[in-house]
């Protein structure tokens, strides 16, 4: 297969269903003549034109809301936050319309959206630009919530987002933005079903679960520990809401062991809720230790680049918590 990043594999997705869905449109801050903040859209514009390619102004509520408003009407709209820091105005429509409207008519409604947006840290953007809340929108039921990884990902989850008839948000991390994979061909569709975990790499003696651009830090711990005749399988969750339980279950029987990895905050942080599916499961009567969860620390995201990279899990803070277990 050819070779694409992770931003052009984004743009394919929503290009290839705009082609096959007149109802689909764009909006956002920057989306169009620019070409969207990380060059994520260029080229769009040209092709599909001002009316389902829309700039809109610098509000994120109205971006949200005027995204819940077309879906309830008929469109299926894809919407652009520039940092998901700006889901902060954007949690009336988003967690009080768009969550909620299926249930409230009794399933005569459908909020047929895709709100995408960058999340994490690592651009030195600092704390008001640079964080992970994925737990906030997880939290809510009604929401889909999806976070990719590798470019393959990224595409078929995106795809099978914007055909999804409920509101999806999805969460694209920025330092992933330029990283390549292997991708199919153009006009080869497939689609990846939310709710699937991807067992990035199998083992025996130890699972690392994680999901984002966490996935290559433990991949490369893995490979560290497989010098030491250590096995560890690692976990790419991609979908949070909703969670393939199944995986992690069998995964932490057949280990005994389970490191849990996320780069938001540890408190209140997802890895939290991936905890709590394994030990209320018959996977706690396998498991030889308690789970370890390793989050970013509880503090705002720093400018400065050497704090910025030590506030959330490294490579050897990783490595530490797996020793630990081992």
């Amino acid at each position: 297969m050819r070779e694409i990043t992770y931003a052009e594999a984004i743009n394919e997705a929503m290009s290839e269903e705009m082609r096959q869905n007149d109802n689909i449109i764009f909006i956002g801050e920057d989306i169009g003549v620019y070409g969207g903040a990380f060059g994520v859209s260029r080229g769009m514009l040209e092709e599909f034109g001002e009316e389902r390619v829309k700039d809109t102004p610098i509000t994120e509520l109205a971006i949200t809301g005027a995204a819940v408003g077309a879906a309830l009407t008929g469109l299926r709209p894809i919407a652009e936050l520039m940092f998901s820091d700006f889901m902060t105005f954007a949690m009336d429509p988003l967690v009080n319309q768009a969550a909620k409207s299926r249930f409230q008519f009794g399933g005569q409604a459908s909020v047929p959206m895709v709100l995408r947006t960058p999340g994490g840290s690592g651009t030195g953007a600092a704390e008001q630009h640079s964080q992970s809340l994925e737990a906030w929108v997880c939290h809510v039921p009604g929401l889909k919530v999806v976070i990719p990884s590798t470019p393959y990902d990224a595409k078929g989850l995106l795809k099978t987002a914007i055909r999804d008839n409920n509101p999806v948000v999805f969460i694209e991390q920025k330092l992933l933005y330029r990283t390549k994979g292997e991708v199919p061909e153009q006009g080869d569709d497939y689609t990846i079903p939310l709710g699937v975990a991807d067992i990035k790499r199998t083992g025996k003696d130890l699972t690392i679960v994680t999901y984002g651009r966490m996935v290559q830090r433990c991949l490369e711990v893995a490979e560290e520990f497989a010098s030491e005749d250590v096995d560890i399988e690692v976990i790419d969750i991609r979908s949070l809401v909703p969670l393939d339980k199944e995986c992690l279950i069998q995964s932490a029987k057949k280990t005994g062991k389970i490191v849990i990895v996320h780069e938001a905050c540890q408190t209140g942080g997802y890895g939290g809720e991936l905890s709590s599916v394994i030990v209320d499961s018959e996977a706690f009567f396998y498991l030889d230790a308690p789970v370890k969860r390793v989050g970013g620390l509880d503090v705002p995201i720093p400018y400065n680049p050497g704090l910025e990279a030590q506030v959330v899990p490294t490579v050897d803070s990783i490595s530490s918590a797996v020793r630990e277990l081992l």
